[in-house]
């Protein structure tokens, strides 16, 4: 049997994203992580589908590995290329790091590697979201359950277990011997920062309070609720203006409801990663409407930290993935619910302290300070050291 004792600096991990991540809203996840992970000087070979050869995205070298764009076979073809990408580098590489998706196709490599007396490369799967079911369409729905299964028969050959949060082992019931780490989202304090000297904040009682919203358009998302909750804050007397950036299933309800709202609403298509920024410089609140769900609850959103470096105070409901990073500080108004009542009364209280919102924007942007990608990637590099040095 092979024994290596090299450190993650010198370990070659090949990391498997299945999807474009030139065009993926959680695309920072890897490209950041990859970032810094290389600045450690670890050997990272990150892949992805797009045009074939090696890209630059947001300046990350990217190994992409081109399909059609037919589903389900995209699915085939771009794995059948990965895999023969691996055993071309088959001696060279220490780790296979991949989402559920891919799961199926690298079954082949772990039965190839039983044949052999090397005991690697070693299989990881990184677990970043749960599928949960929504009000979704038939693809979504075969998604989910394909996921599901794949996780469970994953289970049989996996050397270990990489994950967002503590919450998802929990929720998953990983066994503590195959979990290597706990990895969170992170944020580029950088990227962000220059929206802080950017923004004008409201002059009492003079202007709107605008709030805003980046990120998936889905139902599961609680938006409309978040949308009705504004108009009744305004029939009220208060004044909010409310931007929704992004797409999704419910996008054109939300539309339709936005032209409705005499201007106090609207819904906006994504822009880059690197315009986002410049964005949430003019709004005065970041919003957080989701529900207390499993899918949630074991999640790390990386618009809070995006919020929070950006010097957004937060309005979130009270669920254990928002509270678990607020923690004790004071830059959170909460919804104690999901529930247009529960949004209605953090917005009141929104309202009140609309004079203390620059002060809470700082505070935000200073605890933000302990969520960065080179965190996050720290946290990876010692995972993957210590789960190498476990299976040797």
């Amino acid at each position: 049997m092979v024994q290596d004792h090299r450190s993650s600096e010198q370990l070659h991990i090949v990391w498997i994203y299945s999807g474009s991540l030139a065009a993926a809203l959680d695309a920072a996840t890897w490209l950041e992580t990859v970032k810094e992970l290389r600045n450690f000087g670890c050997r990272v070979t990150l892949v992805a589908a797009g045009p074939d050869g090696c890209h630059q995205i947001r300046g990350v070298e990217v190994l992409c590995i081109s399909r059609p764009e037919i589903y389900l076979l995209r699915q085939f073809v771009f794995h059948g290329r990965l895999l023969r990408l691996i055993m071309r580098q088959w001696t060279k590489v220490d780790v296979v790091l991949f989402h559920q998706m891919s799961a199926p196709w690298l079954l082949p490599l772990r039965i190839l590697r039983g044949l052999t007396a090397r005991r690697r490369p070693l299989m990881v799967m990184d677990i970043r979201s749960l599928h949960m079911p929504g009000k979704q369409g038939f693809k979504d729905r075969l998604r989910g359950v394909f996921v599901g299964t794949m996780s469970q028969a994953a289970s049989r050959w996996v050397d270990g277990y990489l994950v967002i949060t503590k919450r998802m082992t929990e929720s998953l019931r990983i066994p503590s011997e195959r979990l290597w780490g706990v990895w969170p989202s992170g944020v580029n304090l950088e990227q962000f920062a220059s929206a802080q000297t950017a923004r004008r904040w409201p002059l009492p009682e003079e202007e709107p309070i605008r709030l805003i919203y980046t990120g998936a358009l889905h139902y599961e998302r609680n938006l409309m609720a978040l949308c009705r909750a504004v108009e009744l804050a305004n029939a009220e007397g208060m004044a909010f203006r409310l931007t929704l950036m992004g797409d999704g299933t419910a996008r054109k309800d939300l539309e339709k409801f936005a032209a409705q709202s005499a201007g106090h609403l609207r819904v906006v298509p994504p822009v880059p990663h690197d315009e986002v920024a410049q964005v949430l410089a003019h709004a005065h609140v970041g919003i957080l409407p989701f529900p207390d769900e499993e899918k949630f609850r074991v999640s790390s959103p990386i618009k809070l930290f995006e919020y929070m470096a950006a010097g957004l105070p937060i309005l979130a409901t009270r669920i254990v993935c928002h509270t678990d990073v607020v923690g004790s500080g004071d830059y959170a108004f909460w919804a104690q619910d999901a529930g247009e009542q529960g949004l209605l009364d953090a917005l009141r209280l929104v309202w009140r302290s609309r004079d203390f919102l620059r002060e809470m924007g700082r505070e935000a942007a200073i605890a933000a300070e302990g969520w960065t990608w080179r965190a996050s990637a720290e946290k990876l590099k010692k995972a993957l050291d210590k789960g190498c040095r476990f299976l040797e």
